[in-house]
């Protein structure tokens, strides 16, 4: 669809104040002079640009609303095109019928993500950009909009230029020397390519070591709640996600199957799973028995288990699960619910666990909570990182690109250290830099920019 004039709702369907339809390509401003007049009379195209205009959209003679018009010309766009949007009143028939009317004049229906991609294709937006402006979309704490806003995508941008630059320095030098070896061409000579290599390797090192964190932050971590039956699993998940989304009762067996939710707490997103209560003996029905092989599994796929345990001692059925736990390389946050009394637990806690919490999600609900949040970001969480301050990587294409650029990395600084010849220390680096452009699309598959840019809502 590249070339031809896209347009799209960008607003949310619905009733609403005002709807805004946004429209690009080349010949977009042509158009919007063919179905906008202003109400001054003036030429539409005299306007300067960025103007917002008051006039009507018309269909032939037919008004179909009073509107508001922005233009703007390329490149000084968003998608780096001829761009105009119009605010029209939010009415799902008067903008589904605009719509059709610009369709009629030459416009097709843009696809999701179409603007976004045509920002990035045209070089308004690097591909981790991208990825951010659509987490900031689908956001849904404090945290995840600073981690995905202008002033991270710009420190992000800045390390991962210092990194490019200085791979290219390198090659370069390291290849003119090669190509040209009785010239002196090379700029670099071993000592400064091997300190240089460092540098840009200290530099990937730095922003991988950020991505627990930005992880936390913005995809979440897969966390199920697990414990015998009427421990107060489902309470305690009920507190987490702030509703009663599960039954909670006296009777063993209340939740038959998986309940999983995508919540804040604190600063960190959890992929959150209420399970069965895991307990063996006879007289338990299939559908408990289903449930019961389910907890298991999420047990031993989880990122983060919070094992609910009673105040009151530590049964065989808890045994088994510290038993699993100690095979899984998942944080394991002990809770101790139903601590009320203020009685000491008479037990002695197993080293398995990460952290230890005694808390009353019922009887102290507010807390429990704040307990659990900050021990979640103590696991989680590199206080010494700000998302206002420090570049940081939240998405695992990113980290993977990273982490392959810093192998190769090591392999030429390897291959420097032994003296091997120039070519195949220039080999490595030209696969480190390749794995660094990824990260903002210069060298990405289609298959990988199409799948990022399909997340998108059509407007966007």
């Amino acid at each position: 669809m590249l070339g031809s004039i896209i347009a799209a709702i960008s607003t949310p369907p619905g009733k609403g104040g005002v709807a805004v339809i946004r429209v690009s390509g080349e010949g977009a401003l042509e158009l919007s002079a063919r179905v906008f007049h202003p109400a001054s009379k003036r030429a539409l195209l005299e306007y300067p640009p960025r103007t917002a205009i008051y006039g009507f959209v018309k269909d032939g003679d037919e008004i179909l609303d009073d509107c508001i018009l922005t233009a703007f010309p390329a490149p000084a766009s968003y998608t780096g095109e001829d761009t105009f949007e119009l605010s029209c009143h939010g009415g799902i028939l008067l903008t589904r019928t605009v719509l059709e009317l610009l369709f009629k004049e030459g416009a097709v229906p843009a696809e999701a993500g179409e603007f976004t991609r045509r920002a990035f294709i045209n070089g308004k937006l690097t591909l981790t950009e991208a990825e951010a402006i659509g987490t900031l979309l689908d956001a849904t704490s404090r945290e995840q909009l600073r981690l995905a806003g202008g002033e991270q995508r710009a420190l992000l941008r800045g390390e991962l230029e210092k990194i490019r630059n200085i791979l290219t320095e390198v090659l370069s030098s390291t290849l003119a020397r090669i190509d040209y070896p009785d010239e002196d061409l090379g700029e670099y000579s071993d000592a400064e390519c091997l300190e240089a290599l460092s540098s840009a390797r200290a530099i990937i090192s730095r922003l991988t070591d950020t991505y627990r964190t930005g992880r936390a932050i913005m995809e979440g971590i897969d966390t199920v709640i697990v414990g015998k039956p009427n421990v107060g699993k489902s309470t305690l998940y009920n507190l987490i996600v702030g509703e009663d989304a599960a039954i909670v009762t006296d009777v063993p067996g209340t939740t038959r199957d998986a309940l999983v939710r995508s919540t804040s707490l604190g600063r960190v997103t959890l992929r959150l799973t209420d399970t069965a209560g895991i307990r063996g003996g006879e007289g338990l029905d299939r559908v408990e028995k289903i449930g019961i092989e389910r907890s298991l599994e999420r047990l031993r796929t989880a990122e983060l288990v919070i094992h609910v345990l009673e105040s009151s001692g530590i049964s065989d059925e808890d045994k088994s699960i510290i038993e699993l736990l100690s095979e899984s390389p998942a944080a394991k946050l002990c809770v101790i619910n139903k601590c009320d009394t203020g009685t000491p637990v008479p037990y002695e806690i197993p080293a398995v666990f990460d952290k230890v919490l005694e808390i009353s999600a019922e009887v102290r609900p507010a807390e429990a909570l704040t307990a659990l949040e900050g021990a979640v970001e103590e696991l989680f969480i590199d206080e010494r990182l700000s998302p206002r301050h420090d570049a940081m990587v939240a998405s695992a294409r990113q980290q993977a690109a990273l982490l392959r650029a810093r192998d190769m990395l090591e392999r030429a600084i390897e291959a420097l250290c032994l003296g091997m010849p120039a070519d195949a220390v220039s080999s490595d680096i030209e696969l480190a830099l390749g794995a660094a452009l990824e990260l903002d699309g210069r060298a990405v598959s289609e298959e990988i920019t199409s799948r990022i840019f399909s997340r998108f809502c059509v407007g966007k």
